[in-house]
């Protein structure tokens, strides 16, 4: 017996505020579906994070029954548990993913905690922060009891684990029930596989590059889903990689080789079939913040999509960069001034909005997950 494990497709993130990265992951998302039906599996397991926001954008709604619908007429039934960005953080809010019930969608929740196909328990629980930890833990115990009398069990969880991210983990290792033999974990946006207890613990990663700092991941074990065989003793599970719609370039420049550098990062970027996303990096020199930038922008906006510069100069005046001080703290407030002097007055609009009308709502996630991207955008920028 076969299935497609796959998470944190975060539909309707418009990455970077550009459209065209908000396309990529519906992009992502449509082929990664056809990748399922083509490999034909017994079943999907959804872990978390289906979309980017607990009131996700019409087109986002629209794709993901689309892409349930294609896997509901070929017979391949899928099951999902809310992630994070999936969650409305309001007592008894429900999920989006409650949208495909009719349409297929098996959604395992407090209210039903598990499904049963044949001789496989697929279980589960939806995201809870560390501050729940303890009802988790207790939720845990209570569906590995009702794993018990069958011979495949399925542990579905989206969920930080202090072995891999130890200081952002919700639970311990030594809280997950070893006696399941897949655990399909989400949340973690790097691919993992380990063995745990009687089978495997693995993260499928995210489906498409959500954060700058996933390149490196990306190009060292790509980004999809996974097929896992549970056939045997010990699942088999085969990395199924997705085509990025476009290229993520990290460059480090130095400023002393600044024009030529710039002509070789054009030459190439202008040969690809869909502008990249370049995060390039400009160390040595004492040089002018705001005159490199212009000089980056001027050169490469046309054959890139997005530019995202950093700036590590060897001489650092009063009124330069405040994130390279040294071993002095960061100053928060000098840098966000600092940054803001070149940063798009129209963000910082959004942002007030954006948080306005999500802390109105009661939706302190959306709200949180809006000033995230911003800063990081700030960052980045």
């Amino acid at each position: 017996m076969q299935f497609a494990h796959l998470a944190d497709t975060h539909m309707g993130y418009r990455q970077y505020g550009l459209t065209e990265r908000e396309n990529d992951f519906f992009e992502v998302f449509d082929q990664a579906i056809e990748e399922i039906i083509r490999e034909r599996p017994d079943f999907v397991i959804h872990s978390g994070d289906l979309f980017e926001y607990s009131r996700p954008p019409t087109r986002a709604l629209l794709t993901a029954q689309k892409g349930i619908l294609k896997l509901k007429e070929a017979n391949i039934p899928i099951y999902a548990i809310a992630g994070n960005h999936d969650v409305v953080m309001r007592k008894n809010a429900l999920p989006p993913q409650i949208l495909y019930k009719d349409f297929g969608l098996k959604l395992i929740s407090p209210n039903q905690p598990f499904y049963t196909v044949g001789d496989v328990f697929i279980g589960g629980a939806p995201y809870a922060s560390k501050y729940h930890a303890k009802q988790l833990v207790e939720r845990l115990q209570s569906i590995e009891k009702s794993s018990q009398d069958y011979g495949k069990r399925i542990l579905v969880l989206h969920q930080g684990i202090d072995r891999y991210i130890p200081y952002e983990y919700e639970i311990k290792i030594g809280d997950v029930p070893q006696s399941f033999n897949y655990c399909a974990f989400g949340h973690i946006h790097e691919r993992v596989v380990d063995d745990f207890g009687e089978g495997k613990l693995a993260y499928p990663g995210s489906t498409e590059i959500w954060r700058s700092n996933e390149v490196e991941g990306y190009r060292k074990n790509g980004k999809g889903f996974y097929l896992v065989d549970i056939s045997g003793n010990m699942p088999e599970i085969e990395n199924i990689d997705l085509k990025l719609p476009r290229e993520f370039i990290k460059e480090t420049i130095r400023y002393s080789e600044l024009q030529d550098e710039l002509n070789r990062i054009k030459e190439y970027t202008n040969s690809l079939q869909r502008k990249p996303i370049l995060m390039v990096t400009v160390e040595g020199g004492n040089f002018n913040r705001s005159e490199v930038y212009e000089t980056l922008n001027q050169s490469l906006s046309e054959t890139c999509l997005a530019v995202r510069s950093n700036y590590r100069p060897t001489a650092i005046k009063e009124d330069e960069n405040p994130f390279e001080k040294g071993k002095e703290a960061l100053d928060i407030k000098k840098m966000i001034e600092h940054n803001l002097k070149d940063f798009n007055s129209e963000k910082v609009t959004e942002l007030g909005t954006g948080l306005l009308k999500e802390l109105s709502d009661g939706d302190f996630k959306a709200a949180e997950t809006i000033a995230h991207n911003f800063y990081e955008d700030l960052y980045d920028h």
